[in-house]
């Protein structure tokens, strides 16, 4: 026992030292929601409709839409999903892994805009609906980060990490992908599964333990 405790203290010796070269981010959890093409737009809201803001995001641009929609699969639906804009080339949609059972469609981790291959899903708004041929993703877990918290952390675009994250449960997520641009905002992204097992409240943060 004396053992074991001496190599938690020295595992705990190592993280803190981590700890002191990089720096903290928040994190936050991402529901279900979709991303919305052009012809998406036009085909479940009518010809040159626009989509309408209610609130900003995190991320530079990004934002919040009033209008809602029902995804349905083979097993079951959701309704009033919230459309993210600004409008992208391509629809996505990103489901949690419980959401996917739900449906009944298999759906696999994907980074976002990475849709090639993926299922499609039934979106509906009143009497129109739209079946995307494919663009249904569970997210994979990323960081959104800005070129300055890139160098103070020592992680590049594209790099695999881990973050250790506080909460009331906390918990070191493997396999998270780091994702830098001046056009972010450094902020980490999980879904509501992934936040309901570290036990994720408002202003929970976390940092990059490689």
């Amino acid at each position: 026992m004396e053992r074991l405790n001496q190599v938690d203290q020295i595992v705990e010796e190592v993280v803190k030292r981590i700890q002191a070269q990089t720096t903290s981010f928040e994190v936050e959890a991402s529901g279900r929601h979709i991303h919305l093409s052009r012809g998406a737009v036009d085909a479940l809201f009518g010809e040159g409709y626009q989509l309408t803001k209610v609130k900003d995001l995190s991320q530079p641009g990004q934002f919040v839409c009033k209008e809602r929609i029902t995804l349905v699969g083979p097993k079951g639906m959701f309704k009033n999903v919230v459309i993210l804009g600004p409008e992208r080339p391509e629809s996505q949609v990103e489901v949690s892994l419980t959401d996917s059972r739900d449906l009944g469609i298999s759906v696999p981790i994907r980074e976002s805009g990475h849709i090639e291959g993926t299922p499609g899903v039934i979106l509906v708004n009143g009497e129109r609906s739209l079946k995307l041929a494919k663009g249904l993703i569970v997210a994979k877990r990323h960081i959104h980060m800005t070129p300055e918290d890139a160098a103070r952390n020592h992680v590049t675009n594209g790099q695999i990490v881990k973050v250790k994250v506080g909460g009331k449960r906390p918990l070191i997520f493997d396999e998270v992908v780091v994702r830098v641009s001046p056009k972010f905002a450094t902020y980490m992204h999980i879904d509501y599964d992934e936040a309901n097992a570290c036990g994720l409240e408002k202003g929970t943060r976390g940092v990059i333990i490689k």
